[in-house]
């Protein structure tokens, strides 16, 4: 099966959506997409237990030069944090522990897309 996403933000869509599949299917409860605090996104929100997890999606093509995990630089960690203290400043009592995940997605040329989840990212 040829992955019929050729656009960029077609193709970050499309692995957010396979990302919180993957999840689900692991126990996690979504609880919010594309939260934006000022400038910066938190792609997913997900509680699993007693834990919220603040995912970083990244996909990318085949050919792609660099693997999607090494994209979660230093920066995007710091932003990725920044935005999940304000989300958590703006709950009280509802966030009992939290972790920040990266779940990268390779998609083949042709064939399923690979689904790598690195817990505990950073």
């Amino acid at each position: 099966m040829r992955w019929p996403f050729a656009k960029p933000v077609s193709l970050a869509r499309q692995g957010e959506k396979l990302a919180a599949r993957y999840l689900r299917k692991r126990g996690c409860r979504i609880l919010e997409r594309n939260v934006r605090f000022g400038r910066y996104e938190i792609d997913l929100i997900a509680r699993h237990r007693d834990t919220v997890i603040f995912v970083e999606v990244k996909t990318r093509r085949h050919d792609a030069l660099v693997p999607p995990e090494q994209s979660v630089n230093a920066a995007k960690q710091r932003h990725i944090r920044a935005a999940a203290h304000q989300y958590i400043a703006n709950r009280e009592n509802v966030v009992s522990y939290y972790r920040f995940d990266v779940i990268a997605i390779r998609i083949p040329e042709r064939g399923k897309p690979v689904i790598e989840h690195f817990e505990d990212a950073f």
